[in-house]
């Protein structure tokens, strides 16, 4: 086949998207990019690239045609409304004459933004050929819960239409969580367009794997180290986290080791002062996506938590399927279908959301119990991985299905 991946974020920017081209390489499949500059997550071009720097690039194989778009800035509102519309304006205008190739297949990975599926429309109109969408956040419902959320009335009617449009003129409807599916009918996507499709761990895929490094692992606190990866954002609802760890400040060797960086990290190191958590809550920052298995072995229990909102309930995090790969027990403050995956693989203790005192809870049950209680608990993680996540698996039945649609 040869595929067309339309996609707001692809290499250098480090994302799921990138092991799914690579694996359609893997698998004699010709693969064509159609992207943006990158400039995900700081918010300004990477060094070497611009508005006419390495328009055109070959990544392992893999043809990439980037368009000019505004960079993602400060991430304040302004920002963001201009990054979100200047890749599918430029993509629809460019598109057309930059992807000249014959193709047999678009697929969009669907990180927000959602506009990221105007182009790919109009690239089907010109190519008549089908789309796969995957879809990751829920729109309009995730612009609600965003910081600086969009409340007009007037503009959220306009994103739901242009929901509903794209939907429209999608052949398959690829979604990362089972849940999501309530929300596709009442978009009124037809039940045989709606295919399960969920995330892998993307730290453990064969573009991230590196030889062993023990040398990368700085000194880290020794007694049980609890260990938060990922953004730090309002939705991640550092507070109640915060509030939980301030619970267990008479255990000294109870250690909440935080890596990443988001828009929350400053709010979150005063935090830690102000509440005088220094000696118990340690911020590593951001580690290349190759460092993390080296980190998350170090780990005795892995955290995850999301804020109290009925779309985040529909939502699996990332972050799990990563959590579970490490072979490492779960701490989860999640409502809905996070919760229910590592309750049904029995890899870890869950609570409600936004609840810091049953959160502190489960952190001392999982802390009281004997290695070989926390061993048994990662195992049971990593076997339910492997049985619903593996990249793998989940690369061949994408192929699959692209296959049979093709063929019809």
């Amino acid at each position: 086949m040869k595929v067309l991946i339309v996609s707001h974020y692809f290499w250098p920017e480090n994302l799921r998207v990138n092991d799914l081209a690579l694996g359609l390489i893997e698998r004699n499949h010709s693969v064509t990019v159609l992207t943006g500059i990158p400039n995900y997550p700081e918010g300004e071009f990477y060094k070497g690239y611009g508005f006419f720097k390495k328009l055109r690039q070959n990544y392992s194989n893999i043809k990439i045609i980037r368009v000019p778009v505004i960079p993602r800035g400060k991430a304040r509102k302004i920002d963001m409304i201009l990054n979100y519309m200047s890749f599918p304006f430029m993509g629809s205008l460019l598109g057309p004459f930059f992807c000249r190739d014959k193709y047999d297949v678009i697929f969009v990975p669907q990180y927000s933004p959602f506009t990221v599926g105007i182009p790919a429309v109009v690239l089907k109109w010109f190519k008549q050929i089908p789309i796969f969408f995957w879809v990751q956040d829920l729109w309009p419902e995730s612009v609600l819960t965003a910081k600086d959320s969009i409340k007009s009335p007037f503009i959220l009617n306009l994103i739901e239409k242009m929901v509903r449009f794209v939907y429209k003129n999608c052949d398959k409807i690829l979604i990362q969580s089972k849940a999501f599916v309530d929300n596709m009918r009442k978009m009124d996507v037809a039940q045989e367009k709606i295919y399960y499709f969920p995330n892998w761990a993307g730290e453990f895929s064969q573009q991230n794997s590196v030889s062993e490094k023990k040398e990368i692992i700085p000194d880290l606190p020794k007694g049980f180290r609890l260990m938060y990866a990922g953004n730090i954002g309002t939705i991640q609802d550092f507070e109640t986290i915060l509030s939980s760890m301030e619970k267990l400040n008479n255990y000294s060797d109870i250690h909440l080791i935080i890596i990443g960086e988001g828009r929350n990290s400053g709010w979150v190191r005063e935090q830690v002062k102000l509440r005088n958590l220094d000696k118990n809550v340690h911020l590593l920052g951001r580690k290349p996506l190759n460092e993390m298995p080296y980190f998350y072995s170090q780990a005795n229990a892995m955290l995850a938590t999301l804020k109290t909102e009925p779309i985040f309930a529909l939502t699996i995090p990332n972050r799990v399927q990563s959590y579970l790969a490490s072979g490492r027990p779960i701490i989860a403050a999640l409502d809905g279908e996070g919760a229910r995956v590592i309750n049904e693989a029995g890899a870890g203790l869950t609570c409600p959301s936004s609840r810091p005192e049953e959160l502190k809870d489960i952190i001392l049950k999982l802390y009281k119990k004997t290695p070989a209680e926390r061993t048994e608990m990662g195992s049971k993680g990593l076997d339910y991985y492997k049985k619903n996540f593996d990249y793998d698996m989940l690369m061949d039945r994408l192929v699959n299905l692209m296959s049979s649609c093709c063929n019809n």
